[in-house]
């Protein structure tokens, strides 16, 4: 019987419960970084996500991005970004799920939940990049946008770095006021603040905003650390940007997918020769980030397919550990290959 693993939202809570947060995103860390490493900084298989405007006020996307391991399998991402979704349904901003392919039959192999999933490898993301590009000193945290990502962006920093304060702005007083709440994992001080006391004061700045195209930056650009490190997460689209110019042109800029990031991320701001190199360039070479560790530097977090693909890796490898998933004859086999109409293989 050829079946497809669906593993849904409760299957995904069990991985969590079973592995445990801390454990499962080092797990994905230490992924994320050995993949990119062993990429040697060549993005030839990576392909750029694609998609819609959606909304009545056109400012969501529905997106699909896909990663191909030649001979063995594809993942596809399907991830929607509608900024208005939890005042007006309760929903996530993020919603999406993730699909692996059987790279020479084309048969779906396995279906995920990719909400939960996208937040971890973007916080573990930005976790790669502070372990890489943060001065030894940082120990206070800048969140600026405090919703779902905030959470997984916080712990993942707290995984790669000793946090012994976090400063919380937000334009909605109430995300900033529950962000404690949703966080019982952090030892931290929590303090919220105004952006200008938490761009004065922070060591590393992760950006997590639904700004609007034309609407940025998000920071006033005017009293950084020298030694500043920002992860920014939240430009997807052309238009949308978080770091004001002055903060990109005075620190050392490093995306994720540069092609990506120069059409949609902060790099949409610079020429291609003004980034340094790409996260994957550096991850192979370490030795190459020593140099800017004491100095401001920018990690462009556009979001792309690898890290999904490397994701569902690791949500696949403890399902099977576990047991977890429901098997589902979702796809259409005829007994008759070429006859769309013959039974199916079940009903023998």
């Amino acid at each position: 019987m050829i079946e497809t693993l669906v593993i849904d939202q409760k299957d995904i809570s069990e991985i969590i419960s079973r592995v445990g947060k801390d454990a499962l995103m080092d797990r994905v860390i230490d992924g994320l970084f050995d993949t990119f490493a062993a990429s040697n900084g060549t993005q030839s298989q990576l392909t750029p996500r694609a998609g819609f405007v959606t909304g009545e006020d056109k400012t969501g996307v529905l997106e699909w991005m896909p990663f191909q391991d030649a001979g063995a399998c594809v993942t596809i991402k399907t991830v929607s970004y509608a900024p208005h979704n939890p005042q007006a349904f309760g929903f996530p901003t993020i919603l999406g799920t993730i699909a692996r392919y059987d790279d020479e039959t084309g048969r779906l192999v396995a279906l995920s939940d990719g909400v939960l999933p996208t937040a971890i490898r973007t916080g573990a993301a930005s976790a790669v990049a502070t372990k890489l590009l943060a001065s030894e000193r940082s120990s206070v945290v800048g969140l600026v946008g405090n919703g779902a990502q905030s959470v997984t962006q916080i712990h993942a920093m707290t995984r790669v770095m000793p946090v012994e304060k976090v400063l919380l702005f937000d334009v909605d007083p109430k995300a900033s006021q529950t962000f404690r709440e949703r966080c019982p994992f952090l030892e931290a001080e929590v303090a919220v603040v105004s952006v200008e006391q938490l761009e004065a004061e922070a060591d590393v700045i992760c950006t997590a905003t639904s700004v609007e195209v034309g609407q940025g930056p998000v920071l006033p650009g005017q009293q950084f650390r020298d030694h500043v490190h920002v992860n920014a997460i939240g430009s997807d689209l052309p238009g949308k940007i978080e770091l004001p110019l002055s903060l990109l042109q005075s620190a050392a800029v490093f995306p994720d997918n540069l092609a990506q990031a120069l059409r949609e991320g902060e790099c949409q701001q610079l020429q291609a020769e003004d980034v340094v190199l790409d996260i994957m360039a550096l991850c192979a070479d370490p030795s190459q980030a020593i140099p800017h560790k004491e100095s401001r530097t920018v990690f462009d977090s556009t979001g792309f397919a690898l890290e999904d693909h490397i994701m569902m890796d690791v949500i696949l490898e403890f399902a099977g550990s576990y047991g977890l998933g429901t098997r589902v004859a979702l796809e259409h086999f005829p007994v008759d290959a070429k006859n769309p109409y013959a039974g199916s293989v079940l009903d023998f």
